[in-house]
């Protein structure tokens, strides 16, 4: 089984616990205006490569990876287009003991008999889910990312239903997702999963400018700057309320 491409990361510390051997899936249904990944929005592009050469390389890191409680985090891109690829792929990874993550938006999940077929068949081999939620609001989330959050909530109330771990990341970008009722509303809705064992803000920044420059994209927040680290923080605590609340009551 071969999966469309775009790199690979060997050492990353910042996609899932320890070391990460990450893979850059290409292909993305979504147009987030922050995208530092724009070169991997085209679909069916990118390196061919198959689960055998993946885990021909990947193996040569495995001491590394093991010693840090590290593993595979397949992100995009949009890892979900290539649910076939993902499922040959972890289940090598679990002929090794290799803890595997997805990183993603959920921006392709639907309620198609073959879609969820496929994802259930995925998820038995999953170890956790790095969730994108890019906003709550829908017409913003529209504006934002050229396509409605409804699926995108479901998909997150799917894993909830379904127990899977998640880390729940949100971009923090100024003007565009800080408004406090929207980060209110957001934090509400992580409050009804179950299954949610992180909460992180992403500050915004411009390292994906000169990638949009490159493509001859024009990059929509020139003029944004990133926030302060006392947004972030207010944004952290927004989010974090009614998770808190829960985990303090289920500790009674």
């Amino acid at each position: 089984m071969n999966g469309n491409i775009h790199s690979i990361e060997s050492f990353g510390t910042v996609d899932g616990p320890g070391i990460r051997y990450v893979i850059f899936t290409q292909g993305c249904l979504l147009r987030c205006q922050f995208c530092h990944n724009a070169d991997t929005w085209e679909i069916g592009t990118g390196k061919q490569m198959s689960v055998e050469e993946i885990i021909q390389d990947l193996t040569s890191y495995l001491p590394f990876i093991e010693a840090s409680g590290g593993g595979v985090t397949v992100t995009g891109g949009e890892p979900l287009l290539q649910l076939p690829f993902l499922l040959d792929l972890f289940k090598e990874c679990k002929k090794l003991g290799i803890h595997t993550t997805i990183d993603s938006s959920g921006g392709c999940y639907s309620t198609a008999p073959l879609f969820q077929e496929q994802l259930n068949e995925v998820l038995n081999y999953t170890d956790l889910i790095l969730l994108d939620l890019k906003h709550i609001n829908r017409k913003k989330h529209i504006s934002l990312t050229g396509m409605g959050n409804d699926h995108i909530l479901d998909f997150a109330r799917y894993l909830s239903n379904r127990k899977l771990p998640i880390w729940v990341r949100h971009v923090l970008v100024p003007s565009v997702t800080d408004d406090p009722e929207d980060l209110q509303k957001l934090g509400e809705f992580i409050g009804t999963l179950e299954n949610v064992e992180k909460i992180e803000i992403l500050p915004y920044h411009q390292l994906g400018v000169y990638k949009w420059e490159a493509l001859g994209y024009d990059y929509p927040l020139k003029e944004v700057e990133p926030p302060s680290q006392s947004q972030v923080d207010y944004a952290y605590q927004m989010l974090t309320a009614h998770w808190n609340q829960k985990k303090n009551t289920n500790s009674i």
